[in-house]
């Protein structure tokens, strides 16, 4: 374990080097570009023979590490906590119905449109896909990834009423994502259908009881904080809080991604503001910070690593069909459910012209995807899916990440 985390961290800051000394792209863009490069490049030196077993190790190296467990049990609760740590809370509270509607609503409406359109379409190609495993890969690839449009928001001089809204939404659908999934993985393990009164109950239960949960984490460890004044305990408690919330959160069968995303706003705005020094506070934030930018270097690194291990299901021209059709139903899908309805809103949205189409390119996917679909059990159609995964996710980061800027830019400059 040792090993795999040495070589980890080696790779990642040896990539981190190079992005900042030559590429200077956006750090989590820079890291699985090279990371995705490196990894190609084997592949084509090892079809040729020379690659001299290095495909081999990152192959052996990436099959050691168990990607969902790492992400999901790991990285996320980390992760969503410091995304949430540092949001407006009161302008989020400005526009809590937008995000409500964006995040569940529309995640669920966007599982659905992404599901059925896969499974019309991806027969197509040879692929006959059964409905409810098109309805999996809705879900997993419908939650946006926070830590990207986070990232992109900061840099691209984003409206802060928008930054807001994405940034919300961004945070809360992923829980939403982790509890239809469950929900339908669920039911391919058991080959039933759930009544429209069980599923209800079940996302109750994870989605409500993970809110919930997560006000309480964050009211508790709120107090904890303002009865002291000592940065390195008032950090140990927060990095106590979030591991052992979210270990807790799944022994109580609640979504530990949203009790996170809730434990983190409440924390970042009454525990910032009330219960800690501004000294204090200085070394919060600059240990969250760097470990936020630390994760996400390793994470994007591991998805640059993971198309060593990628097994297309069909021959190369057919497979690039699936992809390209997954990649244009699953922004269309974006527009359809995210990018239209704040269009038709209009004044109700109270966001600035030209929105729905900076939501619906700002929809970047990312690791959480990726964590999903290779929690898919082994069955016909698994390598399908993560091979269209990655197809998506590769596109959303490294296409629609790197001219996402300049699409708010040239919004920005339009509606001047």
């Amino acid at each position: 374990m040792l090993d795999i985390a040495a070589s980890l961290l080696v790779l990642t800051a040896l990539l981190s080097y190079v992005n900042q000394r030559w590429l200077r792209l956006p750090m989590t863009i820079g890291v699985m570009a090279t990371s995705l490069l490196l990894s190609l490049a084997l592949v084509a030196l090892d079809a040729v023979g020379l690659s001299g077993g290095l495909r081999a190790r990152e192959q052996g190296l990436i099959a050691s590490i168990d990607f969902s467990e790492l992400l999901m049990q790991g990285m996320l609760s980390l992760l969503l906590f410091a995304g949430a740590l540092h949001v407006d809370v009161r302008a989020l509270h400005d526009y809590r119905w937008q995000v409500g509607v964006l995040a569940f609503v529309g995640t669920a409406m966007s599982t659905v449109v992404v599901g059925v359109a896969l499974w019309l379409v991806i027969g197509l190609v040879g692929l006959p896909v059964p409905l409810l495993e098109c309805l999996l890969f809705g879900a997993l690839i419908s939650p946006t990834d926070p830590i990207a449009v986070i990232g992109m928001l900061k840099s691209a001089g984003a409206p802060r009423n928008l930054e807001v809204v994405i940034a919300g939404e961004s945070l809360f659908n992923d829980g939403v994502g982790v509890v239809i999934f469950s929900l339908l993985l669920g039911m391919a393990s058991t080959g039933g259908t759930p009544t429209l009164g069980h599923a209800g109950m079940l996302l109750l239960r994870e989605a409500g009881g993970g809110l919930v949960y997560g006000w309480a984490l964050g009211f508790a460890t709120y107090r904890l904080l303002r009865s002291i004044d000592h940065y390195q305990v008032e950090v140990l408690l927060m990095v106590a809080a979030v591991v052992g919330g979210y270990a807790l959160a799944n022994h109580l069968h609640v979504s530990g991604p949203l009790a996170m995303v809730v434990a983190g706003l409440f924390v970042g705005s009454k525990g910032r503001a009330e219960a800690l020094s501004p000294a204090t506070r200085k070394h919060v934030d600059l240990f969250w910070e760097l470990l936020d930018e630390i994760l996400n270097a390793v994470l994007f690194v591991l998805v640059g690593m993971e198309v060593v291990v990628i097994h297309l299901p069909l021959r190369p021209v057919p497979a690039l069909v699936a992809g390209v059709a997954a990649i244009a139903i699953t922004l269309a899908a974006r527009w359809l459910t995210v990018g239209w309805p704040v269009v038709l809103a209009k004044g109700a949205s109270r966001l600035p012209p030209g929105a729905g189409a900076v939501l619906t390119w700002g929809g970047l996917r990312g690791g959480i995807s990726i964590a999903l679909a290779l929690s898919l059990p082994a069955g016909p159609w698994r390598e399908t899916l993560i091979a269209l995964t990655y197809c998506v996710v590769a596109f959303s980061i490294l296409v629609q990440g790197l001219t996402f800027g300049r699409l708010v830019r040239a919004t920005l400059r339009a509606d001047a």
